[in-house]
């Protein structure tokens, strides 16, 4: 396990998200920031909202009529599709997130005022971290100890080796169920694009 905590850390963006909510902890535990409970919660729903829409309306856009454009989506999620196992591809780039949570944290500033701002960034940092370790615990050959934990990395790879269409939700199937892309895949046909999508 400690090497799989390692690996984990070493990619991607982890380490900064890391980093971050060790930042907003100890602004908080040093009394420059609060850390109201109910405010992390209302960050990690916040992300947990958006994961569904970033996967299926971002991610899986149709190529854009930009090269520069195409390119970002191949490494965001089109070349994810094609090798599901390289690492190198799994995790979201500090270069994507980091301009996200900057984007974040104006926007809870603006709309919720300057006292939200580091309980909510950090319940979205800590919801991220709990979809990237979800999402890598699905790609590597580990078997999760928990039956809830066995059936997520399942669900998940349904979306990468049936149909790329259906099973967005990496780190919960809930927005599954509300947008009607939750089934079971005795139901679904198996696609032809799940490696290749547009193709």
């Amino acid at each position: 396990m400690a090497s799989m905590i390692a690996t984990f850390l070493k990619h991607g963006s982890n380490g900064l998200l890391c980093l971050g909510v060790v930042v907003t902890l100890a602004l908080g535990i040093a009394g420059l920031a609060p850390l109201t409970p109910g405010w992390i919660a209302v960050g990690a729903l916040l992300f947990y909202l958006s994961e569904y829409s970033w996967h299926r309306f971002a991610f899986h856009a149709p190529p854009a009529p930009f090269e520069w454009l195409r390119k970002l989506q191949h490494r965001l999620h089109y070349d994810h599709h094609l090798e599901p196992n390289r690492l190198d591809l799994l995790f979201l780039p500090a270069w994507f997130l980091v301009p996200n949570l900057v984007v974040t944290g104006a926007l809870i500033w603006l709309i919720l005022g300057e006292a939200r701002v580091n309980p909510t960034l950090l319940g979205v940092m800590l919801a991220l971290l709990h979809y990237e370790w979800v999402h890598y615990i699905a790609h590597v050959p580990y078997q999760p100890r928990t039956r809830f934990g066995r059936w997520m990395k399942q669900y998940h790879l349904r979306h990468h080796f049936i149909s790329e269409k259906h099973w967005f939700g990496v780190s919960n199937p809930a927005l599954d169920v509300v947008y009607r892309t939750f089934t079971a895949p005795e139901d679904v046909e198996k696609s032809a694009t799940v490696r290749k999508l547009y193709s």
